[in-house]
């Protein structure tokens, strides 16, 4: 608890130093309900929409993209930790090392209730019907705390293997595409080709649909949800131990030039790592000289 409290406190120092690097992760969903919220309204009055309302319909979608960026932000973290050496120093410190990934995972959290907090707040003041009781909006924030804590699983997971900022697209690309392969706009009754068989095979959608159902009032598919988010939760724990076993082995020695000739490779053999350093060639009499 102690390795854990350590490094959400330095997290979150460094955000609040720089409370900037907050902004996108509220922001971005902000963008996202204004602008799909408003330009495809016309999508509720067609006929087999089948949803109370689709401002509401885009809420869920946006809070979801909340708990998910608040995630990914915090994984460039832990990337950047380890890329200047302070997550190396913070290993060396603490006798247990996974309750360092407890620590940014306690950040994410807060990052993600602090962003659906803003989002939901904006959206109440804007108009947003909400037909779901009190707890029906619990499980709604229970399923978005939960996959902002699996995002932030893998993110770690990428994090601990390469060690540098690099990284970052390894774990943006994938939790997008997962996001927006998933019943976001329409309906899922309401997609056609591929699409509608990615959505299928998504485990982010009966997550999707489940919210939903919590904020009209209408639970659906709740078994489901949590089901599909458990087992993510469970492949992305076991992710992140085998990460941090790769990082407790450290970056891998560098191996020097390749010996060549017999002289090298006996003296490389015999632990010496190569052939002996020459000097200028010396000639004359002073050169054959016994040392």
């Amino acid at each position: 608890m102690a390795v854990q409290r350590a490094t959400a406190y330095q997290c979150a120092h460094k955000l609040l130093r720089v409370p900037v690097k907050s902004a996108p992760a509220i922001l971005m969903p902000l963008f996202m309900y204004a602008a799909f919220g408003g330009a495809l309204g016309a999508v509720g009055e067609t006929k087999g929409f089948g949803y109370y309302s689709y401002t509401a319909f885009v809420f869920v979608s946006v809070v979801f993209m909340a708990g998910t960026f608040s995630a990914v932000f915090t994984a460039f973290d832990v990337a950047s930790d380890y890329e200047t050496g302070f997550a190396h120093r913070l290993m060396l410190a603490a006798p247990r090392r996974l309750a360092i990934v407890g620590g940014y995972v306690t950040v994410s959290i807060w990052r993600c209730l602090v962003s659906v907090a803003v989002v939901f707040a904006v959206a109440l003041a804007t108009g947003l019907s909400v037909r779901g009781s009190a707890l029906e909006i619990v499980g709604l924030l229970a399923l978005v705390v939960l996959v902002n804590v699996v995002t932030m699983l893998y993110g770690t997971g990428i994090a601990l293997r390469f060690q540098t900022t690099a990284s970052s697209v390894l774990i943006l690309i994938p939790a997008f595409m997962l996001f927006f392969l998933s019943p976001i706009f329409i309906p899922r009754h309401q997609l056609s080709g591929w699409l509608r068989s990615a959505t299928d095979v998504n485990p982010l959608t009966p997550v999707l649909e489940a919210g939903r159902g919590f904020l009209a009032g209408e639970p659906t598919k709740v078994a489901l949800a949590f089901i599909a988010i458990g087992g993510l939760l469970i492949l992305f724990i076991l992710w992140v131990i085998a990460g941090m076993r790769k990082a407790e082995r450290g970056p891998a020695e560098s191996r020097g030039p390749r010996a060549r000739g017999p002289r090298g490779r006996r003296a490389q053999a015999e632990g010496g790592g190569g052939p002996p350093a020459r000097g200028p060639r010396r000639r004359g009499p002073r050169a054959r000289a016994p040392a």
